[in-house]
């Protein structure tokens, strides 16, 4: 099942059976968060951004659209595995509440 929306721009779409985020502008592959769901906890496990594309903040909007994504189905707690999930809500301390306690 594949879930797409529009992000500034973008397409941000929850490839579930791919367990990933994927960010597309111009029908083009910008940037993929890997995820695993486990049906309490998505686990962020990895970003990263298609070399090309690389320095334009196109991680972080992957990651923001898949924060705001998970906090709206309210029922999963985040475990910020990737290094860079770590420092982007270490940047964004209002969605704090969505890590898993560890």
């Amino acid at each position: 099942m594949t879930i797409s929306s529009t992000v500034g721009g973008f397409i941000l779409t929850d490839e579930k059976d791919e367990s990933r985020y994927t960010l597309t502008r111009d029908g083009k592959l910008v940037s993929v968060l890997d995820y695993r769901d486990d049906g309490r906890t998505v686990a962020l496990t990895r970003a990263f951004t298609v070399p090309t594309f690389r320095g334009n903040g196109y991680a972080g909007k992957v990651v923001e659209g898949a924060v705001a994504d998970i906090e709206s189905r309210g029922d999963r707690k985040v475990d910020a595995v990737c290094w860079y999930v770590s420092e982007w809500f270490a940047a964004h301390p209002e969605h704090a509440r969505l890590l898993r306690s560890r």
